[in-house]
């Protein structure tokens, strides 16, 4: 019988969200493939460095030493190296005992169209053509941004944070914000608070964590989900209904009206937050790791 990914949340990511690749990169952009080649040879017994995303990777993979032995998550790795090139990579996941064993090496190409095979709800890249690519397949992804910040939680519980429009919703009411401004907002939320916004890209992520969480007494969870949005009252009133009509569980939520979101985040201590819009990931990146999502109007 062929093995299968069913009940499990399937984390695709590549090889410079997981390790520190700059070295690498920069001897490719400086000096073309075959110097690249060369260099990931020559060093392929030097450990890479954790990257912006391996502690989140790190404590995902943890969430299958569990008492039951049930295993909750699978990350598989998708890289633009080939597999001699790669070579080095997974001597850095044997060395750092990540039980990661399955990978698409695709010799240079664009390899996110891999991550629909493996049934991937997320797709965590260093490359922004591949994360749009994924965005427009249907497939929750997120560019993740450089930053030398640690979530400051000193605990094996995964803390994952989110945004709300473009991200856990649809962008239809950001729309109205940019096109008609906050009052047209705030009364067109007011309006359909009783009308369940329909689901982003990361609806099926935070569905797949809530699975996760279930089979935890709530003060014992392994996972802390938490929504940090621009939102204020009434506008709250529309998301509160929304999840409750998926019946989906957030732990934490926060309705900022627009104030800068970093050390909110930082309090919370999001191993990783996710965020459509540019200006905000730059912001929140100097606090805590940092996925963008270019999707929605903000990102026409």
């Amino acid at each position: 019988m062929p093995v299968t990914f069913d009940e499990k949340l399937v984390v695709a990511i590549s090889s410079r969200a997981l390790f520190d690749l700059e070295e690498s990169h920069r001897v490719f952009t400086e000096q073309g493939v075959d110097a690249y080649c060369r260099y990931q040879i020559e060093n392929e017994d030097s450990l890479l460095e954790p990257g912006v995303a391996y502690s989140l990777v790190k404590k995902l993979l943890h969430l299958n030493d569990n008492p039951a032995g049930r295993s909750y998550v699978e990350v598989v790795l998708i890289s633009r190296n080939s597999a001699d090139t790669g070579l080095r990579v997974f001597n850095s996941i044997q060395h750092y005992k990540l039980d990661i064993s399955r990978a698409a090496f695709s010799s240079g190409d664009s390899p996110y169209r891999y991550v629909k095979p493996f049934n991937a709800h997320l797709f965590l890249s260093a490359d922004i053509a591949d994360v749009d690519s994924a965005l427009n397949a249907g497939i929750a992804a997120a560019t993740i941004l450089p930053s030398k910040v640690d979530s400051g939680v000193a605990s094996d519980q995964l803390r994952i944070a989110f945004d709300g429009d473009a991200v856990l919703f649809s962008d239809e009411a950001e729309r109205v914000y940019r096109s008609e401004g906050l009052n047209a907002f705030a009364s067109s939320e007011s309006a359909k608070a009783k009308r369940p916004l329909p689901g982003g890209p990361f609806k099926n992520v935070l569905a797949a964590l809530h699975r996760i969480q279930t089979d935890f007494p709530e003060d014992q969870s392994v996972i802390r989900t938490a929504l940090i949005t621009a939102r204020a009252a009434p506008a709250h009133e529309r998301v509160v209904r929304t999840l409750r009509a998926w019946d989906i569980r957030i732990d934490e939520a926060v309705f900022l009206g627009g104030l800068d979101k970093g050390e909110f985040l930082k309090t919370f201590g999001a191993d990783i937050y996710f965020d459509d819009q540019q200006g905000h990931c730059d912001s929140t990146r100097q606090h805590v790791p940092t996925g963008h999502v270019p999707h929605g109007v903000a990102n026409d």
